[in-house]
């Protein structure tokens, strides 16, 4: 079983999940053979591979910050029964495992918009009008992924669901941030373009302690080689560059990293080795 919990400094970190989805091997290893990813991910008879909807949870003891928020319940029948999606319990569920209710939280991170990121951000209630699902809690978002969100490219719109984004600014839980923000005390959100125009990772600081939320740059401990990049990236070169820049940091200051779509490793770190960079497992 993978490591759901560490203490970092002063702050408790938990690996959380929505639960699992199925998304085609090739597209999510880009220009790497698949002789080669296979190994990591063995893909299934139509060439998919399970990958997990992960989520942190950072207590700081005196706030909750929940990163990423999954697929959530609402998204279509025909979209679940694309995707295979496995949400059992669900995102909401694991944390009241943890011990924490939506009420809990008072940050939500987005590190982008698409559907598998923040479709938990809200729900359909009973009178079938979305509302936030954490009420308690500012929803932080990149001002130009607001903007690439509620206008996308014909190439990107697909992987847009605005019934999990625009009803935040409806009732006044939308927090906008422009670059690189401390949203609070040593929880830092960091543009770092590629996947999309506008994604951005969570730098996590207490005690001299670093843990870096990778987001969709590095979606799995499988994608840590540079050139192991995904399809879906808008901007490929942008996510090496910054694969690059990042790993270099964690290597010569020993982050702990976390994971959105690994389906064993929530967390992990960055080992250099003869020039490559390399998964090291906690």
């Amino acid at each position: 079983m993978s490591l759901d919990r560490l203490s970092l400094g002063s702050f408790s970190i938990y690996g959380v999940r929505d639960g699992f989805f199925w998304l085609d091997g090739g597209s999510m290893f880009g220009v790497v053979p698949k002789v080669l990813w296979q190994k990591i991910y063995p893909a299934d008879d139509d060439n998919r591979i399970r990958l997990g909807l992960n989520s942190i949870l950072v207590d700081t003891g005196e706030s909750r910050i929940l990163v990423d928020t999954g697929i959530g319940p609402d998204l279509q029948s025909r979209l679940k029964d694309f995707y295979s999606v496995e949400r059992e319990p669900g995102l909401v569920e694991d944390l009241a495992e943890h011990g924490f209710k939506a009420e809990d939280i008072d940050f939500v991170i987005n590190t982008h918009l698409h559907f598998d990121h923040c479709g938990g951000n809200t729900y359909r209630n009973e009178h079938g009008d979305f509302v936030p699902t954490f009420p308690n809690a500012k929803y932080v978002i990149q001002k130009c992924e607001w903007e690439a969100g509620r206008n996308p490219s014909r190439r990107d719109k697909p992987s847009y669901v605005e019934s999990s984004f625009l009803p935040l600014e409806r009732c006044g839980r939308l927090r906008l941030v422009d670059g690189e923000t401390e949203i609070i005390p040593g929880i830092r959100v960091i543009l770092a373009p590629g996947h999309t125009s506008c994604h951005q990772c969570v730098k996590i600081v207490t005690q001299d302690r670093i843990l870096f939320f990778l987001g969709d740059m590095v979606p799995t401990s499988g994608h840590v080689g540079l050139p192991y990049i995904m399809s879906y990236d808008l901007f490929p070169q942008e996510t090496m560059d910054n694969k690059e820049r990042f790993f270099l940091q964690a290597v010569a200051e020993d982050w702990i990293v976390a994971f959105n779509h690994d389906p064993h490793h929530f967390f992990g770190r960055i080992a250099q080795k003869k020039g490559k960079f390399a998964f090291q497992a906690l």
